[in-house]
This record gives C-alpha cells, structure tokens and sequence, in this order.
C-alpha cells in the first residue's frame, strides 16, 4: 500500500475585507428600517424587534475582527446584504473554477509539480454553486489534468472528508497525485440580515496536493499518518436551500435557505464530541497529546477551538500550538484548517507531529495525523 504525503497547500483570498465596525454600521442601517417598517405588528407583539448589532457581542462571540469577502459593496450595502455576483456565460469559468485554480497553481507551486502530473480533482467544500456538471470536473478541464474528478459536500468538514478521499485513492492505487480544493463562497449563503449571523463567515480557498510516496526518490512535505471520520445527526447548523425548494407545496421562511444554528446547543454538543474523537485518534496511532506541536483547528469561533485544545491537552494551548486565522478571515467553513494549516507549517522541522481538525454540521468530524518528513 502506498504511503501518501501532503506537498503541497495553497491559498486564494479576495482582495476586499470588511471589519466588524463596517458590518455593525451596515446592519445597524438595515435594523432600524426593519423595525420602523414593522412598528405596528413589534406594538402588538405579533413579531419581535430585531437587535442591533455592535462590535463587542461580535468579538466576545467568536474572537472574530475581520473577513474578506469577494464582493463587499453588495455585503455592506443595507437594502441587499449580501454579494454582487455577476451572472456568467456557459463558455466562462465559473466563480469557484477560477479560485479554485489560483489556489491549486500555488499548491503544485510548492510541490514541484505541473497540472498534467494530476490525476484525481475533490472539489469539497459547503456549497456548491450548480448540481451539475461536477464543479470539479471543470476545474479538471481548466487545469489541464488527467484522471477523474468529483465534488462532495460535508459542511464544515469537508476538506478534511476530502482528503480522506484522496488519501484512500493514493494508498489503493487508483491516483498518484490528488488536488482537494475548497473553494468556499460563504458570503452567498450567510444570512447578513440578522445580528447573531452577519458576522459569522468570510470568502476564501484552499488546495491541498496528496501525492503517493516515491520509494527512489521520496517525497518531501507532511506524510499522512493517519485519517478518521466521524458524523452525528443534528438539526442544530442547517441550510435548506437546494433544488427542490420549486417544487415544495407551502411556503418556507426565507431564512431556512441560508445558513442558520442553535450557537449554544452547537458548543455544548460539538465542543467534547471533537475532543473525544482526537484523543481516540491519536490513541489508536499509538500516540498521545503530548506528541502533539501542533493542532490545526478549524476556525469557526475562537471560545471553541480555547476549549478543544485545553481539553485535549490537559491545559491551555499556546498561541504556536493551535494557532488562529478567524480574527482575520472569519469562519471559512471547510477552509478554515486548511488555512491554518498553510500559514502554520512551515515553522516546523523534520519528525513534527500535529493533527488537521474540522468540525461543523452533520454533526461532522474529521481528523487528518501528519508528521513533517
């Protein structure tokens, strides 16, 4: 059985951000007219004001600060929060092929590798824009690569779902050298109308090259230890959008066809089941908590990853140990790790050990072992 090695990641993020005091003015514009609209009915108690946003509730909920976002006017704009995405012809990349391929050409970048080398494409990310044809199998085509290509969803944790596909390909032989991308375009689906949402989600992409070992010549990067999925049933982080919704009988909230959670019951719940699962992991690789450097989390809200590190390590985790990205990009969904991941692996020399972690709807869990040739 083949040995798979990561070796190679990349990232694309938009060149616009926006900080919480720019998202506070944007909603707090959109609430006052919501209410003022509605005065009579919020009188009668037949609906409920809505709550002002502020900058302190942001940061003390998810040690969030900042996100970009591929389309801010269209974001910060109160009559539409949400992005402009300009319709494209059949015969153009779409918006998730053309950031996928910056991100990919960097990864192979630090591989040392060229888009023909490719064989196998997973586009794993939150949302995808079309059913199909495959998002993934376009970003094949465009990129130049052989092989095959498909694209998965599992929420928040798939890139992590992802590259365990990529690594049972590696090791059972069906391809030599795996692309996993997220291209994540959260903006389009984060509901910016509401103060516990709005300031949730940032844009971004990653790729992550898996290749198979080369035993004459092997091949430098991170080799994959080991990986472990695990998923859990829970309405608690839902999204119903999707194709049926035409053809549905009634009419739906128009809130259900965005992202939407129950915070408390998601940190309570997720919080030791993430724990537990990376403990279990690590003790059937035969390893421990203390072998850990370093523990590439995914980021979605600050107090969580505080807690899953402490709990897994038996103390609190240092700022090297399990490093953050989401007080400048947000919770990304799936690319979240991943980001963490290429920011914060370079530091590390030969014989490192750490764990890539995701965690979010499902309930999912995904755990990726490295350690650093």
């Amino acid at each position: 059985m083949n040995r798979a090695v990561v070796t190679g990641t990349g990232l694309w993020t938009p060149s616009e951000g926006i900080t919480n005091a720019e998202l506070v003015a944007s909603l707090s514009q959109a609430v006052e007219v919501w209410n003022a609209e509605r005065a009579e009915p919020i009188e009668r108690g037949e609906i409920e004001e809505r709550d002002a946003p502020n900058e302190r509730f942001i940061v003390r909920a998810s040690g969030v600060h900042h996100r970009y976002v591929i389309d801010k006017k269209g974001v910060l704009d109160p009559e539409r929060l949400r992005p402009h995405l300009p319709l494209r012809g059949e015969d153009e990349d779409s918006i998730q092929c053309e950031i996928s391929l910056v991100a990919i050409r960097e990864a192979l970048a630090q591989a040392g590798r060229a888009p023909e080398d490719v064989d196998g494409v997973i586009v794993a990310c939150s949302n995808l824009q079309r059913a199909y044809p495959a998002v993934a199998v376009e970003v094949q085509g465009a990129l130049g690569a052989g092989g095959w290509a498909y694209d998965m969803n599992v929420a928040c944790s798939s890139a992590t779902f992802g590259v365990q596909a990529a690594v049972d390909a590696v090791r059972g032989g069906s391809a030599r050298c795996v692309v996993v991308v997220s291209p994540e375009i959260t903006s389009a689906h984060n509901n910016f109308e509401l103060r516990d949402y709005h300031f949730i989600f940032g844009d971004a992409c990653t790729a992550v090259i898996i290749e198979a070992d080369d035993e004459d010549s092997p091949r430098a990067g991170w080799e994959v230890v080991g990986t472990r999925l695990q998923t859990l049933y829970s309405n608690n982080i839902r999204n119903d959008f999707g194709f049926m919704n035409r053809s549905e009988d009634g009419e739906r909230d128009a809130h259900e066809l965005v992202f939407r959670q129950q915070g408390r019951k998601v940190f309570k719940e997720v919080c030791p089941m993430v724990a537990k699962h990376i403990e279990d992991h690590l003790a059937d690789e035969g390893r421990s908590a203390e072998d850990l450097d370093r523990m590439w989390l995914h980021q979605a809200n600050l107090g969580m990853n505080l807690l899953i590190s402490k709990k897994v390590l038996g103390r609190e985790a240092s700022a090297s140990e399990a490093p953050v990205i989401l007080d400048e990009y947000a919770n990304t969904s799936s690319a979240g790790s991943v980001i963490a991941f290429h920011k914060y692996k370079d530091d590390l020399g030969p014989g490192a050990f750490g764990v890539l972690c995701s965690f979010g709807a499902g309930y999912s869990i995904g755990s990726v072992l490295l350690t650093r040739r």
